[in-house]
């Protein structure tokens, strides 16, 4: 049996999406799928022994250019390799307007979230097969709901498992003893603040531990070097392209990470992590695996849910804290030296 999957990104949703892969291919031996991919996540698909091919896509960088996506002919060839290969079935693993179009026209029955799980419930109009997959669960959880619908059989009791090789992919990093301090994230309310960090690096470099610092623009690089400026003992990683932070992660004792698709890439991985939740719900995103311990705020306002914050901070705020270097403020209850309790329990229990 061959599938086409569909689940271009984010990083997080596509790696959500792998233990669902797992279970299909666990229930149905020799299936195999075909994934549409975002461009700049097409390593992570091959990781996972059931995916025959990856097919690139490049919705973000195509709406940038449509005409130059249409003369350049890059979106006519996508088209033509999606109905040039038959298909058993489609799975629209995406639930978005955007990604049931690219179904449009492959002979294949098309299966997808119904109109009350997706988040765009139009998009289940383009389906042949709507499952139902509620919400208020883990996003791992519902891509294995959907999956087993969808292919008839029962999601499996036990926690999702990634498929992932790691001892293969932490290549020469194997046996090292570091940990990874994961701190770029996209929102600006998921950043931990940067003063934690560096009191966190401190706290790890006095217990005798190495310290590692990836960054993935000049923002985060610049980050890394002023956490890492006079800690001996901290890394600045060069840039690397995804499979390399790959085999850093896999390499690593442990890691601390904001809500970042790198955090969910850790977990895949079975790498302890400690990842730190202001704005956003762990119940719902959180870092899915074993050996993962998710700090959420309590802060009155937490989870705002919000790519901005909101909070107006009140005179007693400004007493306690310093508004210039801990915002937001939902990350003063997740203070380094309690991160550093939860990092040393998940060391000594690995």
């Amino acid at each position: 049996m061959r599938v086409l999957l569909i689940k271009t990104s984010s990083m997080g949703d596509v790696i959500h999406t792998l233990p669902a892969l797992t279970d299909a291919q666990a229930a149905l031996p020799g299936i195999s799928f075909d994934w549409v991919v975002e461009e700049n996540f097409a390593e992570i698909p091959l990781w996972h022994p059931a995916v025959a091919e990856v097919i690139p896509v490049a919705i973000r960088r195509w709406r940038k250019s449509p005409l130059k996506t249409l003369r350049t002919g890059e979106w006519q060839r996508f088209r033509r390799r999606l109905k040039g290969r038959h298909y058993d079935l489609v799975i629209d693993a995406q639930g978005l307007l955007k990604s049931a179009l690219l179904t449009v026209g492959i002979k294949a029955p098309v299966a997808g979230l119904d109109r009350d799980s997706a988040r765009e419930p139009l998009a289940s109009r383009l389906y042949d097969r709507p499952i139902n997959a509620p919400w208020g669960q883990h996003a791992v959880e519902r891509v294995r709901q959907l999956f087993a619908q969808a292919l008839g059989y029962q999601v499996p009791p036990h926690t999702g498992h990634y498929g992932l090789n790691r001892a293969y992919l932490a290549s020469e990093y194997a046996g090292e003893d570091y940990v990874v301090l994961l701190h770029g994230t996209t929102w600006v309310t998921k950043h931990w603040p940067e003063l934690y960090w560096k009191q966190l690096a401190e706290l790890a470099v006095e217990r005798g531990m190495q310290v590692k610092l990836p960054w993935g623009n000049d923002a985060e690089k610049a980050r890394a070097e002023r956490i890492a400026a006079g800690i001996a003992g901290v890394q600045v990683l060069p840039r690397l392209p995804l499979a390399g932070m790959a085999n850093i992660l896999a390499g690593a004792r442990a890691c601390v990470a904001v809500d970042t698709g790198l955090g969910h890439l850790a977990a895949a991985l079975d790498v302890p992590t400690v990842s730190l939740f202001g704005p956003t719900n762990p119940g719902f995103t959180g870092a899915y695996g074993a050996v993962q311990t998710h700090l959420a705020s309590d802060f009155p306002c937490a989870p705002c849910m919000s790519k901005k914050c909101k909070y107006e901070p009140t005179p007693e705020d400004a007493r306690r804290f310093d508004l210039r270097q801990e915002l937001p403020l939902c990350f003063t209850r997740l203070q380094p030296e309690r991160v550093m309790v939860e990092l040393e329990g998940l060391l000594a229990g690995s």
